[in-house]
């Protein structure tokens, strides 16, 4: 970055003071909150979030440091203002995948194309030895001819690993359209008219798991304690049974 696009000392000190105002606007919001999911709470969280984050930018620009601290999204959604009674909903559905074995893709791919002629090439010379040639060929192929379920039910045949996915059912205010958001499906989602989400993650399974490593380092050291105790009980019986064996 050159030295005139860099941001001046006022501006980055500026950046700071607003986070500043940012905390205390979100304190306010955390003390006068109406409930658990107080739309107030989460607009000065946003808020504040991306104060940090301007400033966290400007001050690495101007002097190459960051701050000691992330604001993360904490995977909640605000609070529900759609209608009671939805007449209409959507339901926006993410699945990521990593391609962990392109040779098994690709020769899932030729197989479909090899056993139905018909297999959908567009693009791809329209010959179905094109099918297991490029992973962008052999992609086309399997999710046309398999729907996202069975694909996510049969990831490892196809030489995919599973990551993140999440399901988020959202009221519409009505019915849209035929083919009025096929250029922008994701485009319009507001946050505050989704009903439900379901997600998935590894990140959940980790999480569990230091639970559940935490619950069995406690347990364990409670069944140490008690076999420490055992132990000295047993040794003051061994003790009496020998003094009264003794006499």
């Amino acid at each position: 970055m050159s030295d005139a696009a860099q941001p001046t000392a006022a501006e980055v000190r500026a950046a700071a003071e607003a986070v500043k105002a940012a905390l205390d606007r979100h304190l306010d919001a955390v003390e006068r909150r109406s409930g658990e999911d107080d739309p107030a709470v989460y607009a000065a969280f946003n808020e504040l979030a991306a104060a940090a984050e301007a400033y966290d930018e400007l001050l690495y620009d101007a002097y190459d440091e960051v701050t000691p601290f992330e604001i993360p999204g904490d995977g909640t959604m605000p609070a529900y203002t759609g209608p009671e009674e939805p007449s209409a909903l959507t339901v926006l559905i993410r699945r990521d995948y990593a391609v962990a074995k392109p040779q098994r893709l690709l020769a899932q791919a030729q197989r479909v194309a090899d056993l139905d002629p018909d297999v959908d090439l567009a693009g791809h010379n329209g010959a179905a030895s094109a099918a297991g040639a490029s992973a962008h060929a052999a992609l086309g192929v399997l999710f046309g001819e398999f729907e996202p379920d069975e694909i996510a039910s049969r990831h490892k045949e196809f030489g995919l690993e599973e990551g993140d996915s999440t399901l988020w059912v959202a009221a519409l205010d009505e019915p849209a359209e035929p083919g009025e958001w096929l250029s922008a499906p994701f485009d319009q989602v507001d946050p505050q008219q989704v009903i439900c989400r379901f997600d998935i993650s590894a990140v959940f399974d980790d999480e569990l798991e230091d639970e559940d490593a935490f619950e069995e380092g406690e347990l364990e050291e409670a069944e140490d304690e008690e076999v420490v105790g055992d132990e000295e009980s047993v040794g003051d019986g061994e003790a009496e049974v020998r003094d009264t064996s003794g006499r």
